[in-house]
């Protein structure tokens, strides 16, 4: 989908060019500084010259016009792409309104204005009953980019909301099939659903799939020359993953390629990524023995847990065992100084509670 803002101009571009009347105007002259501050990406000009272009384009056009109704929409666009969410909503469902009226409650004009409708409101039913309708529309006009593109932002904006369902789940997942029948398999939103698909996956226990889905972000992503956040996060799954499967060997070089990658901070602390739980000692549990252990110890520059020690400990001796064994087992994304992974020293402490 082209911007909004992309869309407007070229129906702007060639009204103006056949209106000698409007092209020396107050309305041509904002108009055109509204184009300018999107070029520039200056979110707070973009508002302003939209508001002026919208107002003014008024007086040049009839008021219910289509043309009044794409400066309305792009002043709606600009008041999101700046954060007043409560305002940008409030006309893109004017624009909603006007465009049901033109052109039928169907129309594929509605898909963007009912998307940014969707996006300007917090979580919640009349949220998820915008983005469905988005949804629906670009379903019933064939545009299965569009659907796929739509469902996406669907579940990016509900995944961490009590809204999050399963058919909004299942969105991500119908998308990632659309991508991967439509797109070569190096396109970002391919990419982008692949991962998505791969957490989803992940959660569901169905490990095969997730390694498979994740594998392949990996694959896509070590092609820049950069590390991207997403590459970032399916390495660290991936060592999850293969650990589960028990699999060390592989969980293994992902922890290395996570200390070769270039960081998305150039100084970070180290960052776990695997962390099993030691055993809790039969005979203390029989007993109802409870305790801690803290320990030290040395992440290196490719995530490995090195020459863990125990510094204090309480309950038993058995914890501060169990607690050893345990660490070793551990997996963390390096520290990072100027962008360089580096050897740092870490503690923590394990606690052992038979929770009552």
């Amino acid at each position: 989908m082209v911007l909004k803002s992309q869309v407007v101009a070229i129906a702007f571009s060639a009204l103006i060019s056949l209106s000698p009347s409007v092209n020396a105007s107050p309305f041509s002259e904002s108009y055109a500084a509204y184009q300018q501050a999107i070029d520039a990406a200056d979110t707070d000009a973009a508002v302003k010259y939209a508001k002026q272009a919208y107002e003014l384009g008024q007086s040049y056009f009839e008021r219910d016009s289509l043309d009044v109704i794409h400066l309305e929409l792009n002043f709606a666009t600009a008041l999101q792409q700046n954060g007043d969410d409560e305002l940008a909503f409030e006309h893109f469902d004017s624009v909603i309104t006007a465009y049901r009226k033109l052109f039928g409650n169907d129309a594929i004009e509605l898909v963007d204005p009912l998307i940014g409708a969707a996006q300007t409101i917090s979580a919640s039913e009349e949220k998820k009953r915008l983005f469905k309708q988005a949804i629906d529309i670009a379903e019933d006009a064939d545009k299965p980019l569009l659907v796929a593109e739509v469902k996406m932002l669907t579940f990016n904006e509900l995944a961490s909301t009590p809204f999050y369902t399963r058919d909004v789940r299942d969105y991500a997942l119908e998308a990632y099939e659309i991508y991967k029948a439509q797109l070569p398999a190096d396109a970002i939103e391919r990419v982008k659903a692949t991962f998505s698909a791969g957490m989803i996956k992940a959660v569901q226990h169905k490990n095969s799939q997730a390694i498979e889905y994740l594998e392949e972000v990996v694959k896509q992503f070590s092609v820049l020359d950069y590390s991207h956040p997403y590459q970032l996060a399916a390495h660290a799954r991936l060592v999850e993953l293969y650990e589960a499967e028990g699999a060390s060997d592989k969980s293994t070089q992902h922890c290395i390629a996570i200390g070769s990658m270039t960081p998305w901070n150039d100084s970070q602390e180290q960052t776990p990524l695997f962390r099993t739980p030691p055993r809790y000692p039969i005979s203390y549990a029989r007993d109802s023995k409870e305790g801690w252990a803290q320990l030290s110890f040395t992440v290196d520059e490719q995530g490995f847990v090195r020459d863990p020690v125990l510094l204090a400990s309480e309950g038993g001796k058995l914890f501060a065992r169990e607690s050893l064994k345990a660490i070793k087992l551990w997996r963390y994304a390096p520290k990072f100084v100027d962008g360089k992974p580096v050897a740092a020293e870490a503690t923590v402490q394990l606690d052992f509670s038979l929770g009552h």
